[in-house]
């Protein structure tokens, strides 16, 4: 009778133990290492717009 009461709180806690549980034997995959720095690549961005005045900012 007294779980009947409780049942609610009996299943939320039945899934907190099962979610640690998860997370506690869950793996997690390794990253790749990179040794070489021919193996990054960089990345550059050029800008050759100019900046708006504060006129052409307003027309906006």
């Amino acid at each position: 009778m007294i779980i009947a009461k409780h049942i609610e709180a009996v299943a939320i806690a039945i899934i907190a133990i099962a979610a640690a549980a998860s997370m506690a034997t869950a793996s997690v995959p390794q990253a790749p290492v990179v040794t070489s720095a021919d193996a990054v690549t960089t990345h550059v961005v050029y800008v050759s717009a100019k900046r708006l005045s504060a006129a052409e900012k307003a027309a906006l």
